[in-house]
C-alpha cells in the first residue's frame, strides 16, 4: 500500500479527466466527489473508478460536455436529465435544486435520469446534512449483481440508499448497500489479493463464493434474506422507474460496456427540520440519543456501541491529516492513465 495526499489526488483526478476532455470545472467538481468518497472509506466508489470512467470517456459511453437539465418541476418535486454526463455533476444539481425547493416547501423530492455512477451514496446525503437538513440519496447500482431471492438472473444491483440526520456535531449517517457487500469491495479484495468472507457471493448453486477472481456470474447476496430482495427492488422503483431510468434487465453492466450509455436513475430527497420546531433543539435531542445510544452497556465481546457514520467521519478526519492508502495495483493504473498526458502520478 502506498499513502497519497487528498490534494494530490484531486489534482491528479481533475489534471486527468481534463486532459480527456472534460471542461475544467466540471473535471474539479467530479475530483473533489471521487476523493470524498476515498475521504470516507468508500474506496470502491472513489478514485478506484478512475480507470473505468476514462475508458468509457474515450469509448463514448459518457458525454463531456452535458446539458444538464430540469426538465420539470411542480411544487417541492423535480426531474433532472443528465444528459449522460458524469453521475458527480448530475448530484451535484440534484442536491442544489433539492436544497432550495426544502428551504422554500420543507420538503423535496428531485429525481434523475440520464444520469451515471455517482460514487459514494453518503457524499451526496452529507452535503444536505451538512447544510442543516435531512438528506436521503438512493440509486440503481450499475451493474446488475444480484439474483431475485431464490432466484439464479441477475436483474438487481446493489441500489443504494444514505440517509443523513444533521446533529450537533457529526451528522448520522447510514450509507449502505441493499446487498450485504457493494462490488466495488469485490473489485478492491481482487485488488489487494485477498479472499471474500462467506457470506457476500454464492456461485449458480448456491455454494458460498469467496473468490473474488470468480465472482463473474456469481450472485451478491442481499441483506437479511427476502428483505434486502424488497429493498433493492422498492429503491429501483423510486430512482429508477419513476424517472424513466433503467432498471431490471434494462440496466448497462458500467464494468462491461464502455459505449452505451447506462441511464443511470438517481433520487435525492430533502427535508427542513425548522418546518417540524426549533431546528437547533432537533439538533440537541439527536445528540442526546447519540449520547443514550453510544453510552449504553454493550454485549459482551463488544468493545461499545457506533453509530451509523461515525467510522466514516472518523476516517475523513485522518485521512485528510495523514492521506489514502492506495494499493499498488491501483497505483499502476493510475501511473498509466497520466502518462500519456505528461500528469505525474499522486504524490507520496
Amino acid at each position: 500500500m502506498t499513502v497519497v495526499s487528498v490534494q494530490s489526488l484531486r489534482i491528479f483526478a481533475s489534471a486527468v479527466l481534463s486532459a480527456e476532455g472534460l471542461p475544467l470545472d466540471d473535471a474539479d467538481l467530479v475530483a473533489d466527489r471521487m476523493v470524498a468518497s476515498d475521504l470516507l472509506g468508500a474506496d470502491g466508489h472513489g478514485i478506484f473508478r478512475l480507470p473505468r470512467y476514462v475508458a468509457r470517456l474515450r469509448a463514448g459511453g459518457f458525454n463531456p460536455n452535458p446539458a444538464v437539465r430540469l426538465i420539470s418541476q411542480t411544487g417541492a418535486t423535480a426531474l433532472i436529465d443528465g444528459d449522460n454526463g458524469f453521475g458527480h455533476l448530475v448530484m451535484d444539481r440534484a442536491v442544489t435544486v433539492a436544497g432550495s425547493l426544502a428551504r422554500t416547501h420543507g420538503v423535496a423530492w428531485v429525481g434523475a435520469r440520464m444520469s451515471n455512477h455517482a460514487g459514494a451514496a453518503g457524499v451526496h446525503a452529507l452535503r444536505l446534512a451538512e447544510d442543516g437538513l435531512i438528506g436521503i440519496y438512493i440509486a440503481v447500482g450499475n451493474a446488475n449483481h444480484m439474483a431475485p431471492w431464490g432466484g439464479l438472473e441477475l436483474l438487481l444491483s446493489t441500489n443504494p440508499i444514505a440517509i443523513a440526520i444533521p446533529g450537533g456535531e457529526d451528522p448520522i449517517l447510514l450509507d449502505m448497500a441493499t446487498t450485504v457487500a457493494a462490488y466495488g469491495k469485490v473489485k478492491l479484495a481482487a485488488d489487494r489479493g485477498e479472499l471474500m468472507p462467506e457470506g457476500w457471493m454464492i456461485d449458480r448453486d448456491g455454494n458460498p463464493l469467496t473468490d473474488p477472481a470468480k465472482a463473474e456470474g456469481g450472485s451478491l447476496l442481499p441483506i437479511g434474506g427476502p428483505k434486502g430482495f424488497g429493498l433493492a427492488l422498492m429503491f429501483g422503483f423510486l430512482a429508477g422507474t419513476l424517472n424513466g431510468a433503467a432498471f431490471g434487465r434494462d440496466v448497462i453492466d458500467f464494468n462491461a460496456d464502455d459505449e452505451s450509455a447506462t441511464n443511470t436513475g438517481q433520487v435525492v430527497i430533502a427535508l427542513d427540520p425548522g418546518v417540524f420546531g426549533d431546528p437547533a433543539l432537533f439538533r440537541a435531542q439527536v445528540e442526546a440519543v447519540r449520547r443514550d445510544m453510544t453510552g449504553s452497556t454493550p454485549r459482551t465481546g463488544f468493545d461499545g456501541i457506533r453509530l451509523p457514520g461515525e467510522r466514516a467521519l472518523a476516517m475523513r478526519r485522518l485521512r485528510n491529516l495523514e492521506g489514502i492508502e492506495m494499493p499498488a495495483p491501483l497505483m499502476g493504473r493510475l501511473a498509466a492513465l497520466g502518462a500519456p498526458h505528461g500528469i505525474p502520478p499522486p504524490a507520496l
